[in-house]
């Protein structure tokens, strides 16, 4: 008997991609909203259960001191402003979003740019935030 072969996902095609980011793009205000509101039910669901998420200090957070941080009020590049924002969209579906934000340092009160990455799954529920990592980038002498 020969062996079964699974067939790779196939690759959205433009309509479906687009289609794809629009939908993440509501869900990233969705998210932004519950952040700025301390929608605790909402954030939960936001993230996915193995959520991590890599500061630019190297520190790793998981989905409840993600959601700790939300509630507390901490600035999260999440719901900051953005700039240069990219979207990619891959088989699964899967999106993977980037983008450069200035994010407060509470102890220092003080702004820096962070160039991030936010990996967008499809749960059973509809789109989960798997994964981020932030990277402070150097401060212009300029």
């Amino acid at each position: 008997m020969a062996p079964a072969f699974a067939h790779p996902p196939r690759q959205p095609d433009s309509a479906e991609a687009q289609k794809f980011i629009q939908e993440v793009t509501a869900f990233r205000e969705k998210h932004a909203k519950a952040i700025k509101d301390k929608d605790f039910a909402t954030l939960r669901a936001a993230y996915a259960d193995s959520y991590t998420h890599t500061h630019g200090s190297g520190k790793l957070d998981n989905k409840d001191a993600r959601i700790v941080a939300a509630m507390a009020g901490e600035p999260l590049i999440e719901a900051a402003p953005v700039s240069e924002l990219s979207f990619r969209v891959f088989a699964g579906p899967t999106v993977i979003v980037t983008g450069k934000s200035p994010i407060l340092n509470l102890k220092e009160q003080k702004t820096y740019d962070f160039r991030w990455v936010c990996v967008y799954v499809t749960a059973k529920d509809g789109w989960e935030l798997a994964v981020s990592q932030a990277t402070r980038l150097p401060v212009s002498t300029n």
